[in-house]
């Protein structure tokens, strides 16, 4: 991989194992700190990038490989793919959730009977028995889901089947298209027309129980819960075995990140980590408070191995401001506090402690990137971003945000948003209307020579890790020994690195043969 020069060595370097790595935003972050990071991924998309990006990758279900596989991985990180967990109400996302922490509270509970057990390996075989149960029990799950979404596929296909034969039927009634059209949006064939035709009034009766059919096994799917059930569990699973498997070794360090709602989930993962023996901090982390020219919300777990200290662990500190709508857009002049910290000598600093800085808008993340870009990141006039999404659940109220502001969450949707000239619904010219995979990558604090490759790029770079954020958690959680000054110094270092980062090399994807000789393996 190539990298900028620098005159400082990295304070450590870590052997990382990233599950559910996607294209490779915590793996960028981790090289430009000096880390060697292995990924495992199944989508194909992202491990095209992967591959062209020099990211070590193996391509595959992170359920087909275990904790064992990698003994020389001294920490674990990842972002699960989670289904949409909500507290409110009893629908799909509150069972889900329900679900996943009661698995959680089963191994823990584990866990906990078996701390001090002196023979550990029957401790070991009675954690891993409530773990096989708790597989076997998903398994059957998926096994019966994949039915129900078979026998549903071929219920909507006999719908689709009856709905063009009642319309064929209406019309050949006499009713016109227009009329047939709004029969078949009522689902209520008129009497006399039911009176009149035995085959009609059949074919909506036909229609109707199906219907009633098609309910029944959507309902039955939600009982089933989701399969990604199973993979919210695997980087807990992961982090059990090696601390409690006899001849294991626990991971220094753990790193989790997700979408907001998966907080809770994090809250119980952490109860856990704290029972083996870990230093843990949840937090919502907002990314423009770290320099992501884009306003987006993360619920970040992470963990320390560390038995001298029970505390928590601090808080990753904001290094920017919060982007607020309507706030002032014209970027202060360098302000300092009057007083100067002291260093880890107990001697002043020569250099005064920072105000976070001022958000960072898209014009100057771009702008910046150009010329590492090989003209991919173009100039624009003043623009506004026309999002994809509507507003305040009104579907034409399109959300928009100005060049000199943050960008909105960048979502897999990217490619869709209209950039027009500023204040204006007139697109852009010259094909400026669009945000380009470079550009997209950028806004989400890729390097803008980053090689993208393989299918649906926009969900690859909306799915990702904003590398900027992962560069200020993986430093918080790796070097907690810095002071002050040695970490502003390491991340203003990392993020010269990172915006000028180039692709390497390209490498094979790895399957379970790659294992074979793998550093991670000792085999």
């Amino acid at each position: 991989m190539s990298h900028v020069e620098t005159q400082q060595p990295s304070p450590a370097k870590f052997r990382i194992l990233d599950l559910f790595a996607g294209p490779g935003g915590l793996d960028v972050a981790a090289h430009v700190l000096g880390h060697e990071v292995t990924g495992i991924e199944w989508d194909a998309g992202a491990c095209a990038t992967r591959a062209k990006a020099g990211m070590d990758t193996f391509q595959g279900d992170v359920r087909r490989y275990r904790a064992a596989f990698f003994p020389h991985a001294q920490v674990l990180t990842g972002g699960p793919p989670c289904q949409t967990f909500t507290v409110a109400g009893h629908g799909a996302g509150r069972r889900a959730l329900d679900d996943v922490l009661r698995y959680i509270d089963r191994l823990h509970t584990a866990v906990r009977n078996t701390a001090g057990h002196p023979d550990p390996l029957s401790a070991w075989t009675q954690v891993f028995r409530t773990w096989r149960q708790i597989h076997e029990e998903l398994r059957r799950k998926e096994v019966e889901a994949r039915a129900v979404k078979a026998e549903k596929r071929a219920v909507e296909l006999s719908r689709t089947e009856k709905r063009k034969a009642m319309r064929n039927r209406l019309e050949e009634l006499g009713s016109s298209p227009e009329e047939a059209k709004l029969l078949l949006k009522q689902l209520k064939v008129p009497q006399s027309l039911a009176f009149r035709d035995a085959e009609l009034a059949g074919l909506f009766k036909e229609f109707g129980d199906l219907a009633g059919t098609l309910e029944k096994l959507k309902v039955r799917l939600e009982e089933l819960g989701d399969e990604r059930t199973g993979l919210v569990l695997q980087p807990l699973w992961w982090v059990i075995e090696r601390s409690r498997r006899p001849g294991a070794t626990a991971y220094e360090a753990v790193v989790l990140e997700q979408v907001p709602a998966v907080m809770r989930v994090w809250e119980e993962y952490a109860a856990v980590f704290d029972t083996l023996g870990y230093r843990t901090r949840t937090q919502f982390l907002h990314t423009e408070a770290f320099g992501v020219p884009q306003t987006r919300r993360r619920a970040v777990l992470m963990a320390r191995l560390d038995g001298s200290s029970r505390d928590p662990l601090p808080q990753v500190e904001e290094t920017h401001e919060l982007y607020h709508r309507g706030a002032s857009r014209t970027r202060p002049k360098a302000d300092h506090t009057d007083a100067l910290p002291l260093d880890d000598t107990g001697n002043e600093n020569r250099r005064p402690r920072k105000k976070p800085a001022k958000w960072i808008s898209m014009e100057a993340a771009l702008k910046d990137a150009q010329e590492f870009s090989g003209g991919q990141v173009r100039l624009r006039p003043p623009f506004t971003v026309v999002s994809n999404y509507g507003t305040g659940g009104v579907p034409e109220a399109r959300g928009r945000r100005d060049h000199d502001t943050p960008s909105a969450t960048i979502t897999g949707k990217v490619s869709r948003n209209r950039v027009v000239h500023q204040g204006t619904d007139t697109d852009l010219d010259d094909e400026l209307d669009r945000f380009n995979n470079a550009e997209a990558g950028v806004l989400q604090t890729f390097p803008a020579a980053y090689p993208w490759d393989g299918n649906d790029v926009s969900q690859q770079i909306g799915n990702a890790v904003p590398p900027r954020l992962a560069l200020h958690v993986l430093r918080h959680v790796l070097e907690p020994d810095l002071g002050e000054r040695e970490v502003e110094d390491r991340l203003e270092e990392g993020i010269k690195k990172l915006v000028a980062w180039k692709p390497e090399r390209t490498v094979k994807l790895l399957k379970h043969r790659g294992l074979e000789g793998h550093p991670l393996t000792g085999r």
